[in-house]
């Protein structure tokens, strides 16, 4: 069965990249290649697009020729009558003709061509998109957010300017070469060409070997920006911790640092590129200065018209114009390749936690029908971020259908990972995990995420509105389904009570909602979602005393007859649990009914013990 998004189906590429492998070790063939299939999805339209750009240049090779039979046919005595036909009817139609059809041409390829462009640079921001959030949990926690989003956005870019650059600028001047060359080669003396290709010669080789001299020089100006748009961006992520120690200059400071090196960088392009540009003009008056000269004196001998020099002038001023620009191009292309290469690096980024070849749903039933065999079980499961640091060591509990079970424990025991492990953020090492008797290693990863509701410790929450991230745990869900969940979650009086009431926005990851305000919101959108299995870790952490008590009811209602397991910290939340785990040091270390913990006077009696001391009112 197809899912959602599948209709942009990505062309197949190699496998990921080896081990270590920097995206900048590509070579700009395998880039271009691995850019080709994108582009050859709209084949036909590749195709018209170079008929088109054929034309255009065919057009604009042909004003030269015609200015030279005009030039030449304009060579009247004074008062010869035919001076009134040929002016007239020869310059302003056939040149406005002329000049009308390239322009044309041009405007069709690139009327032509902007689906396949907009198309392929679509398709290739959606896998990107669609692969990174493949991706695992450690890639995201590691990842520096702004450097990230800045290489895709140039990635995207630089697909439009690759194409702009190469389809527009450079094949099309190639082309036109190829032609003025077979013009001044077949009308005149061999020189012509013979100059103009030993120009062109040294001017493309000057070009490329600055070009790669000052590439380095580029890349570092471009490394720098990235590196301060990720320290902005991480600041003002993180605009309150600034805040609460008064760090304002502090970070700005900083910034301002980046932005220094930054600005030292753009100096060093700048001045490079002018040393390029001074090169190229020099090259093309030698040029310019050696065709007319030999032009000239082939209308001193009598070997060549008037219009023939129009003409060759002509051809120099239209083919020296885009070259002008080769160094640009030639050093945009090769950044531009760069910066796509590293967003394809992105895409060969391994996954950590992958689907199984073949693997299949977890059984319909267990995410749709309550009555189902939603029972998970964890055998001998051991885990390590890292190998140096095991957190999870020999766990094995159940989880029977339609039952509560919960884990307590110090911080750093390892329960929280017990709930990422579930959830296939990460896969086990040793041992394996069961929902409804099925290894979640064997079934898609979608699947098993569907099954399961979890209201986490640190709720994040969209920059958009109450109803949608509620409505985010069943997308498609009603209002009056989504007013339903907030009841059931106590937040809908305090929704009303906002002037927006549901449309009211909470933020860049909801910081305009309290911490307790963010966590019903996260309950209100997994009861919405109402998934056979739920996992609370720490749900009602952030609430006080009264609201804890009222939503402990509504959680206990929402979990009847679901699989659930509960992390907790404190222990008045698990009381009604029917089977409790203790964890110490990744190690289930006691195990039982809250009655029968407390009877056998171990750790969880002593942690009761503490808690009743430190908070009364849990009695």
């Amino acid at each position: 069965m197809r899912r959602s998004g599948e209709v942009l189906s990505s062309p197949s590429h190699s496998g990921p990249a080896p081990a270590g492998a920097q995206p900048g070790e590509r070579s700009d063939t395998a880039t271009l290649a691995r850019l080709f299939p994108y582009l050859w999805h709209y084949k036909w339209r590749v195709v018209f697009a170079l008929l088109f750009m054929v034309g255009a240049k065919v057009a604009n090779v042909g004003v030269p020729v015609l200015l030279k039979h005009l030039v030449d046919a304009m060579t009247l005595k004074p008062g010869d009558p035919r001076a009134l036909l040929v002016v007239p009817a020869a310059l302003l139609l056939g040149y406005g003709l002329l000049r009308f059809s390239t322009s044309l041409f041009t405007e069709l390829r690139e009327l032509i061509f902007a689906k396949a462009t907009e198309g392929a640079s679509r398709r290739i921001s959606l896998e990107v998109f669609r692969h990174l959030h493949a991706l695992s949990l450690r890639f995201h926690l590691e990842r520096q957010t702004g450097g990230m989003t800045r290489d895709i956005e140039r990635g995207t870019q630089a697909v439009h300017s690759l194409i702009s650059y190469s389809l527009y600028s450079i094949v099309p001047t190639l082309i036109e070469l190829v032609l003025v060359l077979s013009i001044l080669a077949v009308r005149f003396d061999p020189w012509f060409a013979v100059i103009t290709a030993t120009a062109l010669v040294f001017y493309i080789f000057f070009t490329v070997k600055v070009t790669e001299w000052r590439t380095h020089f580029r890349r570092t100006m471009n490394e720098l920006g990235s590196k301060a748009q990720t320290r902005a961006i991480d600041s003002l992520l993180n605009y309150e911790t600034v805040k609460y120690f008064n760090n304002e200059d502090f970070e700005a400071k900083r910034y301002d640092e980046n932005l220094e090196r930054y600005r030292r960088a753009a100096v060093k392009s700048q001045a490079t590129l002018s040393m390029l540009n001074t090169g190229q003009q020099l090259l093309i008056a030698i040029s310019l200065v050696a065709m007319l000269w030999r032009a000239t004196q082939g209308v001193v001998d009598g070997r060549m018209t008037l219009g023939d020099l129009v003409m060759v002038n002509a051809f120099m001023i239209q083919l020296y114009i885009p070259l002008n620009f080769l160094g640009v191009i030639y050093r945009e292309i090769k950044q531009n390749l760069t910066d796509l290469d590293k967003m394809f690096g992105l895409l060969e980024r391994e996954r950590e936690v992958a689907d199984a070849p073949g693997a299949k749903d977890l059984r319909a039933h267990c995410a749709e029908d309550d009555s189902g065999d939603a029972t998970v079980r964890f055998e001998d499961v051991s885990f390590a971020y890292e190998p140096a640091r095991p957190i999870l060591k020999h766990v094995s509990f159940e989880i029977p259908a339609g039952k509560t079970v919960a884990v307590v424990g110090p911080s750093g025991s390892g329960k929280s990972t017990l709930a990422r492990l579930l959830y296939r953020f990460y896969d086990v090492q040793q041992g394996r995990i069961l929902i409804g008797g099925e290894n979640i290693r064997e079934v898609t990863q979608g699947s098993v995420r569907q099954a399961i509701g979890i209201v986490p410790q640190d709720t994040v929450l969209f920059n958009d509105t109450v109803e949608y991230n509620i409505a985010y745990g069943r997308p498609g869900a009603t209002h009056d389904e989504v007013v339903a969940a907030a009841k059931a979650a106590r937040i809908h009086d305090f929704i009303m009570a906002t002037p927006k009431g549901y449309e009211t926005t909470v933020g860049e990851r909801g910081l305009k909602l309290s911490g307790g305000e963010k966590q019903r919101v996260a309950i209100a959108r997994t009861l919405l979602k109402n998934p056979p299995v739920l996992i609370f870790d720490e749900a009602t952490s952030a609430l006080d005393s009264a609201n804890e008590r009222a939503i402990q009811a509504e959680l206990k209602s929402a979990s009847r007859n679901k699989t659930t397991l509960v992390i907790a910290h404190r222990l008045s939340t698990v009381v009604d649990a029917h089977e409790i785990l203790v964890l110490e040091a990744g190690e289930i270390v006691e195990r039982g009914t809250h009655a029968q913990l407390l009877a056998s006077q171990g750790r969880y009696a002593q942690m009761w013990a503490l808690q009743k001391i430190e908070t009364p009112q849990i009695l």
